[in-house]
């Protein structure tokens, strides 16, 4: 039988060929090589195409898709180690902000198509992580350096190979494997910002090994307040004697701990170290691979934080906050990865731990229209996170490459750990002095720990259709375990009489000293799960054995379709527990669901290097533990308090995505997509407002939701080698922009009701409007980049742009009939620059680059409007600016 490869040309020619039966045509799975041209054939390969009844297979080359897309069905994106390098980000986090139609929450949390990050799942190689932070479930990507990283892939239509948590996407992320050739390079960059270098800063002392990221163990419990948790009692004058809280209340660190002062803020600075070699042996290529970095970076952040209140139809100021953060922020990575690759066969095992602290020191004062009074509060805080994951995975190729079998374990550890975060209020006197307040005070020390035991293995059989065509059947079973332990412990020192003037307007270490701790002075007490704080502790687990079958294969001609069908078996329970032996504040939440995920995907290869995909699929969206769990739980970031609603459901979606691809040349295209996401159950977060004022976020189903919107794609490279001017020939010019257009809309009928973080039966029209939109969604996301290579020079230069419109962040307080507008973000605009240069120096290869964040100064901005535009959180993040050497050795 002969086979031809033909042009556009040849394929519209040949399609008169399709009534004869004899006749198949295919798309052939990884061409290397392009059309010949006529002057290359031979006369009888000249001649081949006239002769339709001798035709035996028509070959259609994609020349310019790229291998990735390729090899993938379904409609999704990929961030290569090129794309990584040439953007300059310094996480996954950063980087997946330029992917289209992807927007980054916090820095560390990925919406998909403005579905909230409790819509996507990530992954590292293929295996589910679990969660450091309270809020979420999802891991927060700005743990994983950009350095690590071989590539990102963003699949944003589902295919059952999948977990079925899928709303927006999946985001897998791949480490880098060990090379072919050896190698190693270091590199170290200073930088800084226009708001917080050189500034002059809150700071508080801590210990003598803050900047490692680990203290001395100054923040360690004291063995006496270990102890005394360690009887199961509450502390208090009811449970222990007064010399015994005496001796407590002494072995808590004062002033390192508690005293605020000011400090010059200085550069941010972090190196990093990557190596790498192979070597031949008996069983195959043996490969290792390494990789640590160490950054320290400081944030300062001065700004208004406002509550409003109505006043007749408009919203006004009743609280009024002046701010001032400084943070500093460490982060330790390494990766190790070994592996055995032979000719059928592949073993990885790849670990990666990283430890990411927050050091931060914090004041807020201003009018509280809710006390009628100026108020101040003072905070310290240190936030250590870590997460370790340990993977081994193999793939095999049995009967001549027919069959493959891949196969993954793997076990993720996370851990948040929270010691003496402390609070201490303040009044204004008449002069404008602050006074301390009579019981104004917390210490909390708090503990979370998350982990993930997963495992999956996937069979695939490939039946091959014609000599250029294959049917590749898949089946697999996956299995996870996640499981989290979450404890929270407050104190107060309460005085046994009223404090007098002098004490009260002495210094925090002052009046908290050993001197004034005792039984005729003040007494440390616990008030671990007081009112309106919720359980002081919960468990909480998920447990997932899923199993699915699947169908890849060309039956129609020039069509690759892609279905299958995935079962998913889960349990979630989240348990609250009374750390005084009582019984359980709150009843055990269970979800027990199992669901059959379909889906769908077909790619029309109707033209050379042009595709057509479209895809129809159903998922499913679980609540996140602290979404269900009630703990009360401060967010540093807005000082928002937060409690979960234990009667929250599982969200399910019908999701559809159509998405045109023309690879016009090598890595250049367009791409244009639709999408459509009908959400039942959708999660939402809403405010609640108290008599005395004080704000509470929490968490609901709403009825209904809806998600549509249209994506567009377009990379490009200009070459001018006849304009005149070295600088311009001697360069590829870079033109690469994205844009999604996107709408959602909430549905809320008369009839429709929900169920409140209280349990109550209520009517849906009290949290939510009808015809809103989702929390989180922005109808406009774009990218832009500029920029130009030069080969010759070794050089590169781009222009980054980045634009998201407005978002809710949260749904107002108040009901249908007088509801507070709902509080919004606006991102704006980011204007970044990166330029990066190789030189020799000394014989040794070198590497320069120059990065500009934010160069026009782009603040924050969280509000709310209604006559008037109540500041929630307002703040200047200033411009930055890097600069980096890198040795390549």
């Amino acid at each position: 039988m002969k086979t031809v490869t033909l042009t556009l040309t040849g394929v519209l020619l040949g399609t008169s060929a399709l009534i004869a039966p004899s006749l198949a045509f295919a798309q052939t799975p990884a061409p290397q090589t392009a059309p010949m041209s006529p002057t290359q054939q031979t006369p009888a390969q000249q001649a081949e195409p006239e002769q339709a009844a001798e035709l035996g297979e028509v070959v259609v080359l994609g020349r310019f898709i790229p291998e990735p897309n390729r090899e993938s069905a379904e409609v999704a994106a990929f961030l290569t180690s090129e794309d990584l390098e040439r953007t300059g980000d310094s996480s996954a986090a950063s980087a997946l902000a330029r992917v289209t139609g992807l927007t980054v929450v916090e820095g560390r949390f990925v919406y998909v198509r403005g579905l909230g990050e409790r819509y996507s799942s990530a992954l590292l190689n293929g295996s589910p992580l679990p969660s450091p932070e309270p809020l979420q479930r999802v891991v927060p990507l700005d743990l994983f350096p950009s350095n690590i990283l071989e590539s990102v892939t963003v699949q944003k239509s589902y295919s059952v190979n999948f977990p079925g948590e899928f709303g927006g996407g999946v985001i897998d992320l791949r480490t880098i494997d060990a090379p072919t050739e050896p190698f190693f390079s270091m590199s170290a960059s200073i930088g800084g910002d226009t708001e917080s270098t050189g500034e002059e800063g809150l700071v508080y002392y801590g210990s003598r090994t803050d900047f490692t990221g680990f203290d001395d163990g100054t923040r360690d419990m004291p063995g006496e307040l270990r102890a005394a948790i360690g009887t199961g009692k509450a502390i208090n004058s009811s449970n222990f004697d007064d010399d015994v809280l005496q001796r407590i209340g002494h072995s808590l660190v004062n002033a390192p701990l508690r005293l605020l002062q000011r400090e010059q803020n200085p550069v941010d600075f972090g190196f990093d170290l990557a190596g790498g070699l192979s070597s031949e042996s008996s069983l195959g290529t043996l490969g290792l691979v390494a990789v640590a970095g160490y950054s320290n970076d400081w944030t300062y952040r001065s700004g208004r934080r406002e509550e409003g209140t109505f006043s007749g139809d408009v919203l006004v100021p009743y609280v009024t906050r002046d701010f001032e953060s400084n943070q500093n922020d460490i982060q330790l990575n390494l990766l190790g990865g070994l592996s055995l690759i032979n000719e059928n066969n592949e073993l990885k095992w790849t670990n990666f731990y990283v430890r990411s602290v927050t050091k931060e020191a914090r004041s807020e004062a201003g009018f509280d229209g809710f006390a009628g009074a100026v108020l101040r509060s003072d905070f310290t805080e240190w936030f250590e996170r870590q997460l370790f994951s340990t993977q081994l995975a193999g793939e095999h190729d049995l009967m001549d490459q027919r069959v493959n079998i891949s196969w993954r374990a793997a076990y993720a550890l996370t851990t948040r750990d929270s010691p003496y975060e402390t609070r201490f209020n303040y009044d204004a006197d008449a002069n404008g002095e602050f006074l301390h307040r009579t019981g104004g005070n917390r210490i909390s020390f708090s503990e979370l720990d998350d982990d993930v035991l997963s495992g999956g293995v996937d069979f695939s059989y490939k039946l091959p259709l014609s000599d250029y065509r294959d049917a590749v059947f898949s089946a697999g079973v996956a299995y996870s375990d996640n499981t989290r332990d979450a404890e929270r412990r407050d104190f107060q020192f309460v005085p046994t009489a009223s404090l007098t003037e002098d004490q009260r307007r002495s210094r925090v270490d002052y009046l908290y000293s050993d001197f004034n701790i005792g039984p005729n002075g003040i007494v440390l007490q616990e008030i671990t799960g007081g009112a309106g704080s919720g359980a002081a502790a919960y468990e909480a687990n998920l447990e997932v054995l899923a199993g699915y079958v699947q169908v890849d294969a060309e039956f129609m001609p020039l069509v690759r379709t892609t279905f299958g069908v995935r079962y998913e078996d889960g349990e979630q329970s989240v348990t609250s527990a009374d750390l005084f032996g009582g019984a359980p504040p709150f009843p055990t939440t269970v979800l027990t669901e199992q669901y059959w995920l379909p889906s769908f995907t077909a790619t029309w290869n109707f033209a050379e290097d042009q595709q057509l995909r479209v895809s129809a699929s159903q998922t499913i969206g679980r609540p996140q533990f602290r979404e269900l769990a009630p703990q009360s739980y401060t967010d540093p970031e807005t000082d928002r308090e937060f409690t979960g609603n234990p009667f929250l459901v599982d969200t399910e979606l019908l999701n559809l995505d159509a998405r045109y691809e023309w690879y016009f040349a090598r890595q250049q295209y367009v791409t244009a997509g639709v999408f459509y996401k009908d959400l039942e159950n959708p999660v939402e977060s809403v405010i609640s407002a108290s008599g005395t004022g004080s704000r509470q976020q929490s968490f609901i189903n709403a009825p209904q939701a809806t998600v549509y919107g249209a994506e567009f794609e377009a990379k490009k490279y200009f070459e001018f080698p006849d304009s005149g001017s070295s600088f311009v020939a001697d360069k590829r010019w870079l033109l690469q922009a994205n844009y999604t257009w996107s709408d959602s809309e909430v549905q809320v009928d008369a009839d429709d009701r929900v169920s409140s973080p209280a349990g109550a039966d209520q009517d849906a029209s009290f949290f939510i409007a009808d015809g809103s939109r989702l929390q989180g969604h922005s109808e406009h996301v774009a990218n832009l980049q500029m920029g130009w290579e030069d080969d010759t020079a070794r050089s590169q230069a781009t222009i980054i742009v980045n634009y998201v419109s407005e978002r809710i962040t949260a749904r107002g307080a108040g009901n249908a009939a007088s509801r507070e507008p709902d509080y919004l973000q606006d991102p704006g605009v980011f204007l970044d620059f990166v330029y990066r240069k190789d030189f020799e120096y000394a014989g040794r290869d070198l590497g320069f680059a120059l990065e500009l964040r934010n160069l026009l100064g782009t603040e924050y901005d969280e509000y709310q409007e209604l006559g008037n535009k109540i500041r929630v959180n307002n703040y200047k993040l200033g411009s930055g600016a890097t600069v980096s050497l890198t040795a390549r050795f």
